[in-house]
């Protein structure tokens, strides 16, 4: 929906595929795919399992593939939670986020994002669930230029403690359906509760990519007033239409860039 309504308001012209429609490396190869439907549209968002079909998309295509979701990241939703943070605090630099849950995709998002704006960043996964080695090295990287701190942990409490922003996600991702009850048994402890909250800083928030289940986070946090959530929903389409436009088009922005 953030992309449809968000390409139809610049006045483009959406096309939505389901699974239904279009079953990409079945009956045709990504080679052909890529290079048939380049012949027909102006940009592509791709969500798929594999982040090795979108590059082969990126390869074969002829048009820009935008990354709507992998299983390594989901840059789009790493924007919106960065221009989320912007607009409420001003400025990121100096920030500490703290993250409660799965070394999934959305946290590998925000480590190629956050400490390049200044944000410091405390990742708490349980045992066996970490973040993937290459994209650790690669955050290691960014925050050694831009001198902001990563630290990792298996205590959700320890990586709460005096941060800012504390984020979650679902435990259990798509295609990982079979591995419920052993998720459940591994993420107790992490479910984002006020005893979390109460080690922040006073000033605290949250954030979710949506959709929540109940064990990731309790009521008391996800409908406080310190949520974020709402805005952040909304803030996938501001941010997808930037995308998409600057792909497009020659477009200059005439705000001032932000003070991160």
């Amino acid at each position: 929906m953030s992309s449809e309504t968000g390409f139809a308001a610049l006045g483009g012209h959406p096309a939505f595929l389901t699974q239904n429609d279009i079953h990409l490396g079945v009956n045709e190869s990504l080679s052909d795919t890529a290079k048939v439907l380049s012949g027909f549209v102006d940009i592509i968002l791709a969500r798929v399992y594999r982040h090795d079909d979108l590059i082969t998309l990126t390869q074969q295509a002829s048009v820009p593939i935008v990354n709507g979701l992998s299983e390594i990241y989901h840059p789009l939703q790493s924007l919106a939670d960065m221009l989320t943070l912007q607009e409420h605090y001003g400025s990121l630099s100096g920030l500490t986020l703290a993250w409660v849950g799965d070394g999934n995709n959305i946290i590998h998002s925000i480590m190629m994002a956050a400490p390049r704006l200044g944000i410091n960043l405390k990742i708490a996964t349980p045992k066996g669930y970490e973040i993937f080695p290459e994209v650790m090295a690669d955050t290691v990287k960014f925050a050694k230029e831009a001198n902001t701190d990563i630290f990792v942990t298996n205590d959700p409490l320890e990586a709460c403690q005096n941060a800012n922003i504390v984020v979650t996600d679902t435990w259990i991702s798509m295609g990982q359906e079979e591995e419920k009850a052993e998720r459940l048994k591994a993420f107790k402890g992490y479910q984002v509760t006020k005893k979390m909250t109460d080690v922040m800083d006073k000033d605290w928030t949250f954030l979710h990519c949506l959709p929540r289940k109940p064990e990731e986070v309790d009521d008391e946090v996800f409908y406080s007033k310190n949520s974020l959530i709402w805005p952040e929903a909304e803030n996938r389409k501001w941010t997808v239409m930037a995308v998409l436009l600057s792909l497009l088009t020659d477009h200059v922005h005439k705000t001032s860039k932000p003070i991160f």
